[in-house]
């Protein structure tokens, strides 16, 4: 059995693009959230909020994307996956949006900014977060990106757990 595309960038056997976009993710949600609290309330709190959540999200997004190229441009296999490419790009479409949707609020003030094109990149930003979401989920759950379950694929020590579970499966 051959062994499944692994992640390039990782810490202790263990990939770093997976560990760093739940971050971007969740401050991007959270800015199209704050931005319907702003709308709701006219609190400028939120407007304010949503902009520091835009800037984080950037930031971290920054770091997961150079974890998500090393990847992309080392393993031959990754970069087959028509799931990869649309992740990629749509990843990239997000950040650039998110980077359009900050200076907006950057530019016009944070208030300013949220009605109406502030609201609307950011849900389109989520929206698109969807679908990379479920393309990334796609390329681990179907093509196996970066799972060690092949018998003969290089991992970490195994664990007694692992030992056991092989030795059932070997078994039946």
């Amino acid at each position: 059995m051959a062994a499944n595309p692994l992640s390039t960038a990782k810490v202790g056997g263990h990939p770093i693009h997976p560990m760093l976009i739940p971050f971007p993710v969740a401050f991007l949600v959270g800015a199209f959230l704050t931005d319907l609290m702003f709308w709701g309330t006219a609190d400028a709190f939120w407007a304010r909020a949503s902009i520091w959540l835009i800037g984080a999200a950037i930031v971290m997004a920054l770091l997961a994307a150079i974890a998500g190229f090393i990847d992309f441009l080392s393993e031959p296999r990754i970069r087959a996956l028509t799931d990869a490419w649309y992740h990629m790009v749509g990843n990239l479409t997000a950040v650039v949006l998110a980077l359009i949707n900050f200076y907006l609020r950057y530019s016009q003030g944070a208030e300013a900014a949220v009605r109406p094109w502030g609201v609307l990149l950011s849900l389109i930003v989520v929206c698109i977060l969807l679908f990379t979401g479920w393309k990334g989920w796609e390329m681990v759950y179907r093509h196996h990106v970066a799972v060690l379950d092949a018998p003969t694929q290089p991992s970490a020590t195994p664990s007694a757990s692992t030992r056991r579970a092989d030795h059932d499966r070997h078994a039946a």
